[in-house]
């Protein structure tokens, strides 16, 4: 019991250390920032990654999808997914923040994981595009210290999302 005692103080005291520290801007807030070049234009990709009934054809973490409000997507559309992370679901509300074909898609996580997301889509050539992806998600315990925990497990997870978006993409070609 003892340790486990030390265990959590050492926990809370990293926590407030952390927030203190990315408040400050000493540090930055835990996010993963991925990149991938695809080699199709950009509105074939966009078109693509933005369809959300589609993302979870890429985003195999995503195990069901549904938009709350009516179309058209656009800035407030509302939606929910089912998300699985090591056996683990999550219902994921996410509120849709910038849709802005074919260059930009974010969304504002506020399930039990809160955060955001962004997607920007840059045209480098004619045939070919560049995917951006930042997302950031705070766990609901120990927010920053989670954050910073769970980081290399998701940046792997997410970055195996951008290769299988890039793979879908390039195997259709026109």
């Amino acid at each position: 019991i003892a340790a486990a005692l030390a265990l959590l103080l050492v926990a809370i005291a990293a926590e407030l250390l952390l927030g203190r520290l990315i408040r400050s801007g000493t540090i930055r807030r835990p996010e993963i920032n991925l990149s991938v070049t695809i080699g199709a234009p950009q509105t074939r990709v966009w078109a693509y990654a933005a369809d959300i009934a589609r993302q979870p054809e890429w985003m195999h973490e995503m195990k069901r999808v549904e938009m709350l409000t009516p179309p058209p997507v656009r800035p407030g559309s509302r939606g929910r997914a089912t998300v699985r992370i090591f056996g683990i679901s999550t219902t994921d509300e996410v509120v849709v923040t910038a849709f802005d074909p074919p260059s930009r898609f974010g969304i504002r996580h506020e399930g039990r994981f809160e955060g955001e997301g962004l997607l920007r889509f840059v045209a480098h050539d004619a045939a070919t595009t560049v995917v951006d992806w930042m997302e950031y998600l705070r766990p609901p315990l120990l927010p920053h210290l989670g954050g910073f925990l769970q980081r290399p497990i998701l940046r792997r997870i997410f970055a195996a999302d951008l290769r299988r978006l890039r793979l879908l993409l390039e195997s259709e070609r026109d």
